[in-house]
């Protein structure tokens, strides 16, 4: 029988069949990288970051909105620098970008906290995962419903 005699329907199923016969465990070659453990390191560069949540206050208080934008430098020792521009409702918090500073810990399964102090006193304490090999961080405010995700920019 030749090829371009075959009918669309036994095409298929020849390659169904060689899909399977070659399909398995994939194996893994000596270039292949295990997954690493992480560290402060694996956290270093600039992440840009959009914060979303909300700030929930005792009833009958209304909840406020929270969103934002950040920009953090992480070091990769533990210490971090951030600007941040963040809106309650719709209003701005400030006039311009607040910036802080702070300090983090990075586990080895890629978990950490985060500690960052403003300029007015105030500090916030969050929970860190640390993601895709460090492109990506995401961050959640303890005590309040407020998240972030982060890419790397550099």
């Amino acid at each position: 029988m030749r090829w371009n005699k075959i009918s669309p329907l036994a095409a298929m199923a020849v390659g169904l069949a060689l899909a399977q016969a070659t399909s398995g465990t994939p194996t893994l070659r000596a270039d292949d990288e295990a997954p690493k453990a992480c560290s402060n390191r694996t956290l270093s560069g600039d992440y840009g970051s959009a914060i979303d949540g909300a700030i929930v206050p005792p009833s009958p208080a209304p909840s406020l909105l929270l969103r934002g934008l950040v920009m953090q430098h992480f070091d990769g020792h533990g210490n971090f620098s951030q600007v941040d521009f963040v809106t309650l409702n719709g209003a701005p918090e400030g006039s311009d970008w607040r910036p802080g500073t702070g300090t983090y810990a990075v586990n080895p399964d890629c978990t950490g906290t985060a500690v960052i102090n403003f300029d007015d006193g105030r500090s916030l304490h969050t929970r860190l995962l640390v993601v895709d090999g460090g492109r990506q961080v995401m961050g959640m405010v303890e005590g309040i419903a407020t998240s972030s995700i982060g890419t790397r920019v550099r």
